[in-house]
């Protein structure tokens, strides 16, 4: 059997990693939404995830398809959103606080992109471990 036909598992299990991540920085987003002192003293910073290409294995075709791997975790360099709330602890001298530059609208979008990317590489998974049992089935 050739190593090309194990490679889809390879590909939809990089693929389920990264969106298990994704979905996970999406989650600690939205947990530190109102925290407007970390220990570094700075409001919290949204986090992004950048993926890329996983590197080529090999020089034949299926060798090239080796999936996706996460190439870090980035700061969102957006600013924080300033709020006039002067007897809050964090407020500056003027009586404004700066919240974290996370949006719940925009988390909740990507999480459930996050969710529906992980449900179609188990689909894809799904459907390869079926087309690989009916290629042993033929075999037989």
């Amino acid at each position: 059997m050739s190593d090309g036909l194990f490679s889809i598992f390879g590909i939809t299990g990089s693929g389920m990693a990264a969106e298990r991540l994704r979905m996970d920085v999406i989650a600690s987003n939205l947990a530190n939404a109102s925290t407007t002192r970390g220990a570094d003293g700075q409001p919290y910073r949204r986090k992004e995830v950048v993926l890329q290409a996983a590197p080529p294995t090999g020089a034949s075709f299926a060798d090239q398809l080796a999936g996706v791997q996460v190439a870090g975790i980035v700061d969102d360099p957006t600013p924080g959103r300033k709020v006039y709330d002067p007897g809050h602890p964090d407020a500056d001298a003027q009586g404004y606080v700066t919240l974290p530059n996370v949006n719940p609208v925009t988390e909740m979008v990507d999480l459930i992109t996050a969710s529906r990317g992980y449900e179609a590489d188990v689909q894809a998974l799904q459907a390869a471990k079926t087309l690989f049992s009916s290629t042993l089935d033929i075999l037989k």
